[in-house]
């Protein structure tokens, strides 16, 4: 079942919340550096037209729609600045398994912002959507999202070889996964 009541996930010093049309230049901007695309499935610069698809597309969707990707903008609080976001899919065959993904702006990285929004989407899928595992994928070049996705509690379970053609190149991609109740003990 969608959850037709989300607003917003709010945490020390970020919410997530839905995209509003007033985020479009703020989105396009952090994801159309190339080091944020290096390891995403777009190429910089990010296409205005794919930014204003995307946030209209979201408007009447809600999160956790079984087979469909939800983006949450990541907003700073102390300054209500756009920084990133976060994705989360819920499994269209088995909805109590999910997928999470995040993009940060550059100048947003290194300070624990992606961390604590992690926190928070994971306490929102488990807590409140009742997921029994939520799952990640990275690439292992992208030493970065590894360590996040350590630092959160999951655990590295596969390392696919050269599994997805990205950007002209055969890649590998690193599975990560939690269960509900390995969520639970670390809180």
């Amino acid at each position: 079942m969608s959850d037709a009541c989300f607003t917003e996930l709010v945490s020390e010093r970020i919410v997530l919340r839905r995209f509003a049309a007033a985020d479009l230049a703020d989105f396009v901007r952090y994801r159309s550096h190339p080091e944020v695309a290096r390891y995403q499935t777009w190429d910089a610069p990010y296409p205005q037209s794919s930014g204003e698809r995307l946030i209209s597309g979201l408007a009447e969707h809600h999160p956790d729609t079984p087979g469909e990707w939800f983006q949450y903008a990541m907003i700073l609080r102390s300054s209500n600045e756009l920084i990133g976001d976060y994705g989360a899919a819920t499994d269209a065959e088995d909805p109590r398994l999910a997928e999470i993904g995040f993009t940060l702006s550059v100048q947003h990285q290194g300070h624990g912002y992606a961390n604590e929004g992690a926190r928070a989407l994971l306490d929102y899928l488990f807590g409140d959507r009742g997921k029994h595992r939520v799952s990640a994928r990275c690439d292992p070049r992208n030493t970065a999202s590894q360590r996040l996705l350590e630092r959160i509690g999951m655990r590295m379970e596969g390392h696919l070889r050269q599994n997805s053609w990205a950007k002209g190149e055969w890649t590998d991609e690193l599975l990560y996964a939690m269960l509900d109740y390995e969520w639970a003990e670390r809180r």
